[in-house]
């Protein structure tokens, strides 16, 4: 067997400092959130038991954690259907060039690189100058699509590069109309990529801060009412919390993968059956 060179090591070594350092802190976070009854926000660990995670399902004394989550949840819906949606949409719109094109490529993906706490104080400014009320599902959702519509547009611009037009073509020799190459043709084709979009419109909507700061309102989305109890709340409930919404993140990339499995399974499964004719 060839002996590895020093840099293998070298490498391999700071690949493993990246995923502790990447993954340290959560880890650390599960840890504590495993507090006993008396047990603080730091090491040691004094006992092990599950009250912090009953003393979070309890009427806090501050914050409205639950809200807060459903808030969240219905928020980062929105943003993952708008998403997709204008994401398609998009991206079909741009398989021809068209007169400004480039232009409006560039605009729609600039927002990516302005600081997103200025997206946030500037969405919000509008709203008060239109004399409309910030509020997490108006002010809110047009500041955090600036922020997953640029991610959904490039993946779609990628897959539909790629696309393979007599696909369509064959539809439309067969007799179908525009409408129906596109449902029964084009979307079954880019389906895992539609996945794909929906978990990025979801995950970055979910957990996003910065754009959400100033346009929420007075109702606060999970991650401004974590960052509300780092002041006010001094028990290992906030790492209970921080823990079950982990857990909830790594529930919903496995949603979106299984969907992407069985879609690929149905697929092959499909093309076999076409294979023998039946």
């Amino acid at each position: 067997m060839e002996k590895r060179p020093f840099s293998f090591y070298a490498l391999a070594a700071f690949f493993a400092l990246f995923v502790l350092f990447l993954y340290g802190p959560t880890i650390t976070i599960g840890i504590l959130s495993f507090q006993g009854p008396q047990g603080g926000l730091t090491f040691p660990m004094r006992g092990v038991s599950l009250h912090w995670f009953r003393d979070l399902f309890q009427e806090q004394a501050v914050g409205d954690i639950w809200g807060a989550f459903g808030r969240s949840l219905a928020l980062g819906l929105m943003v993952m259907v708008a998403t997709v949606v204008f994401s398609v949409m998009a991206g079909l719109a741009f398989r021809k060039r068209f007169l400004g094109s480039g232009a409006l490529f560039y605009l729609a993906i600039t927002s990516l690189v302005i600081p997103s706490i200025l997206i946030s104080l500037g969405v919000g400014l509008i709203f008060n100058q239109l004399g409309l009320k910030v509020h997490w599902a108006t002010s809110g959702f047009g500041s955090q699509l600036t922020w997953t519509l640029p991610f959904g547009l490039l993946i779609m611009f990628a897959v539909f590069n790629r696309f393979d037009k007599s696909f369509e073509e064959a539809a439309r020799d067969q007799g179908a109309t525009s409408w129906q190459t596109i449902r029964h043709v084009v979307l079954p084709i880019i389906a895992p990529s539609l996945i794909g979009v929906a978990l990025f419109g979801f995950t970055l909507s979910y957990d996003e801060f910065a754009r959400t700061l100033l346009t929420a309102g007075s109702y606060n989305t999970l991650p401004l009412e974590v960052f509300g109890m780092t002041t006010n709340v001094t028990s290992p409930v906030i790492y209970a919390l921080g823990t079950l919404t982990t857990i909830f993140s790594f529930a919903i990339i496995g949603v979106f993968l299984l969907s992407a499995w069985v879609m690929a399974r149905r697929r092959a499964r499909r093309g076999s059956d076409a294979g023998r004719g039946v």
